[in-house]
């Protein structure tokens, strides 16, 4: 059962990193499919954010060809695999469904977010640190913030929210969700580092255009690395 564990997460993971190549490109839900046409929303990242999926995905791959070659009936790997083939799993859908729908594509990417969190929270982070919890702590944090931007764009869209409104309800839930997280995986922190680099994302985006949310997402990134200083003081 360990290695077939192994050796489906391996071809998931393959897959999830080669959709990409295979799926229209993804460059955020259309305004057009929304009743509130608002042209970029203020919770989503600069552009130049999303260039850790590169980090993401080699990371992933590491973590998977290891797990089979070296790690395959080992406990502490194979605790993490069920809900990271999950998440990987539905991440090589995921860009077909965005596409189709921003409600169905935001419901996915949370699902994916759950799965990739609940994977970090078993990994043992004394064991194999880099390769075992470092690539899952990556996935789980930048889902975390994902999952948190689709749901604002999403809120703002349909008129649940306001554009700023959705921004700074959505920046706090991450920082919430990543604070609590985070406090349990003290021993890594590329975790709520990841988030971090998200919520600069939101800051650089919002700079001389929404004064509110980029002083928000500042405020959020400032919180998150005083806690991991403390966390990681106290670990």
């Amino acid at each position: 059962m360990m290695k077939t564990n192994a050796l489906i997460l391996l071809i998931a993971t393959v897959t999830f990193v080669a959709a990409p190549f295979v799926t229209p490109p993804f460059t955020g839900y259309d305004p057009a499919q929304f009743r509130v046409f608002i042209e970029r929303p203020s919770i989503q990242p600069a552009g130049y954010a999303f260039a850790i999926w590169s980090v993401i995905y080699l990371g992933l791959v590491a973590h998977a060809a290891f797990g089979l070659w070296k790690r395959v009936e080992d406990p502490a790997w194979n605790v993490v695999r069920p809900y990271l083939i999950v998440a990987v799993a539905l991440g090589t859908l995921w860009l077909w469904i965005a596409g189709q729908s921003p409600v169905w594509g935001t419901v996915t990417i949370w699902i994916m977010a759950v799965a990739a969190n609940l994977a970090f929270l078993r990994a043992n982070t004394s064991v194999d640190r880099w390769l075992l919890s470092g690539p899952v702590a990556l996935l789980a944090g930048w889902l975390s913030a994902a999952a948190a931007v689709s749901s604002g764009v999403v809120a703002a869209g349909c008129g649940c929210l306001s554009d700023t409104n959705a921004a700074l309800a959505m920046l706090a839930l991450v920082l919430v969700l990543a604070l609590a997280v985070q406090w349990q995986k003290p021993r890594m922190p590329v975790y709520g580092l990841t988030v971090v680099w998200a919520l600069v994302g939101v800051l650089v985006a919002n700079l001389g255009e929404n004064v509110s949310v980029a002083v928000a997402a500042a405020g959020g990134g400032l919180v998150m690395l005083a806690r991991l200083a403390l966390i990681l003081r106290r670990a």
